[in-house]
């Protein structure tokens, strides 16, 4: 039987499943819808595809470094239970070890051939929600590279090495010693994790961003009745406060609570024996971004009850 293209789109809106997956289906199954719909059954891809409409905002975040780079990934699932589940923890350190090849753009690794298998990232994934039984998406990847130097990181609730609630990445730049940085870059990944700074210094943030900041201060400035030259006195000095704020160099190290990042990262110099300069930061906290549903869990059970 001629497999057109009516069917294959009719077995999709059945089951939800991919275009490519449908095809398949009746290919092996010479055309019969119904015993298609047994067969993406009996692969689990049905039953996943009826669960890809569910929130997923819990998950795992992986980082994996070597040498001079460096990846993250966020890998959402709908509880945090599945994060302690091997196998989801298996699926995600794989991912992010791809990511170190595959970079930012996560399309592309979705795409990318799943590590020691035929298919996909993306099939992999879609495998594991028919084993698990939650929704999951492989939401972002993000790399840090330098040509000389040293990528760092820090995981913080770590469920296990690499696989944690926050991932951050940090790239520090020197032709000197870069064993000697180990430390003082998993210390700033720390800080990072704890202050989620927006840019390594203003020119890096989102000009937008920055006008908004500005005519904020600028109308509570000018409801002084101040002379306008005080009230951009005022609105200069409320922006300098604001970048101290959100510009990780600018920032007070909260390792010690007195060092600004900036001169701790020039203090690193003696050790590494050579310049070193932060180029680069990475940090993904799990969900963040995700709008979660609210459940009423009493209803829920009441529902279950048939009350």
């Amino acid at each position: 039987m001629a497999i057109t293209a009516a069917l294959v789109k009719e077995l999709r809106e059945q089951t939800g499943v991919g275009m490519m997956d449908c095809k398949k289906a009746l290919n092996e199954t010479n055309g019969d819808l119904e015993a298609a719909v047994d067969w993406l059954r009996t692969k689990g891809l049905a039953k996943a595809a009826k669960k890809a409409g569910r929130v997923a905002a819990e998950g795992l975040v992986g980082v994996v470094t070597s040498g001079t780079k460096g990846a993250v990934v966020e890998v959402n699932s709908e509880t945090d239970f599945v994060a302690r589940n091997a196998e989801f923890q298996g699926l995600v350190n794989d991912i992010a070890t791809l990511a170190l090849e595959k970079g930012d753009d996560v399309e592309q690794l979705a795409a990318a051939t799943y590590p020691g298998k035929s298919h996909s990232v993306a099939d992999e994934v879609t495998n594991a929600v028919a084993k698990i039984g939650e929704n999951m998406t492989l939401r972002r990847s993000a790399t840090v590279s330098v040509d000389e130097g040293v990528v760092c990181s820090y995981v913080h609730n770590a469920v296990v090495d690499g696989l944690g609630g926050i991932g951050i990445l940090v790239g520090l730049k020197t032709s000197g010693d870069a064993s000697k940085l180990e430390g003082i870059g998993r210390q700033l990944a720390m800080h990072i994790a704890a202050t989620n700074p927006l840019a390594i210094s203003p020119e890096g943030l989102d000009q937008d961003v920055v006008d908004r900041e500005r005519a904020v201060f600028a109308e509570q400035a000018a409801g002084s009745g101040k002379p306008a030259e005080i009230v951009e006195k005022m609105v200069e000095g409320r922006m300098r406060k604001y970048y101290e704020e959100v510009c990780l160099l600018s920032q007070t190290f909260v390792i010690d609570g007195e060092t600004k990042v900036g001169d701790v990262v020039k203090n690193a110099e003696k050790e590494a024996g050579a310049p070193v300069e932060l180029v680069d930061f990475k940090r993904f906290a799990i969900g963040e971004g995700i709008e979660k549903e609210e459940s009423d869990f009493a209803a829920e059970v009441a529902a279950a009850a048939g009350n």
